[in-house]
């Protein structure tokens, strides 16, 4: 059997594409269209159109004609896979715990685009055993006590951006549909470094959210409690805070 190393891509074009950003990666300055063709061994008008594929999706900067280098979208991407990583393997632990005391959902989630994606849960099931698993739900940000924390933390014309490009839609009779109000509630999320989902998802169930801040101070995942309407408790918010910087010690964060 051979290994990973020894695998090519089935599909060719995916195989000379790899070959350009390893070579890219390779070099710390713009690398010409002449090098690199004799480099890859392609045919310059072949490495020309693969790279300008890539230039479109921004996998490739081209600072000036005829020269190129690695561009931005591979650093988001790289980041937010470090991101993601890293969140997980910290909050296991503690999500557990905290679990251990409300016994309720406890979820992980994490930002892409215009909206969270829950990467892990804590739960029971019938049984009463514990399980984590992955979920890989997605819901909009103005929407989810997460969503709420991640919109706080951008300046007021991003907001009023996603405003615009969400319509900020609804889900429930409690959702937050207007861009007043949604500042207003963003500002006591600031204030008070927490959010809530008030039924503002699906009727009959709450939430409340606390940050999780990188070594870079970033706010780059949110740690949530989820529970029926009428068995939130108040008392829970101290220790999902406690829980959420705990984790973000993990990362390297320093209060």
């Amino acid at each position: 059997m051979k290994s990973k190393e020894d695998q090519k891509p089935a599909i060719q074009v995916l195989e000379r594409m790899f070959s350009l950003l390893d070579l890219l990666a390779s070099h710390q300055d713009p690398v010409s269209l002449k090098l690199i063709s004799e480099q890859t061994g392609l045919h310059p008008s072949t490495a020309h159109r693969i790279l300008n594929d890539l230039t479109v999706g921004r996998y490739v900067d081209r600072p000036e004609a005829g020269s190129y280098r690695l561009g931005m979208r591979l650093l988001e991407l790289g980041n937010l896979v470090k991101a993601r990583l890293d969140v997980r393997d910290a909050a296991l632990g503690p999500m557990r715990e905290l679990h251990k005391l409300t016994h309720q959902p406890v979820n992980l989630s994490v930002r892409q685009g215009d909206e969270i994606v829950y990467i892990e849960r804590t739960y029971s099931e019938r049984s009463g055993m514990q399980v984590v698993r992955a979920v890989g739900g997605r819901a909009p940000l103005h929407l989810t006590s997460v969503g709420k924390l991640f919109l706080a933390h951008d300046d007021p014309q991003r907001v009023r951006a996603y405003a615009t490009r969400t319509g900020l839609a609804g889900h429930t009779r409690n959702s937050i549909t207007d861009v007043g109000n949604l500042e207003r509630e963003l500002s006591k999320v600031l204030q008070y470094g927490t959010a809530r989902d008030d039924e503002e998802l699906e009727l009959g169930v709450r939430c409340m959210a606390a940050g999780i801040l990188d070594d870079q101070g970033k706010l780059v995942a949110g740690l949530s409690i989820s529970a029926p309407a009428d068995r939130l408790e108040e008392a829970w918010l101290e220790r999902l805070k406690a829980t959420a910087s705990q984790i973000s010690s993990a990362l390297g964060h320093r209060a």
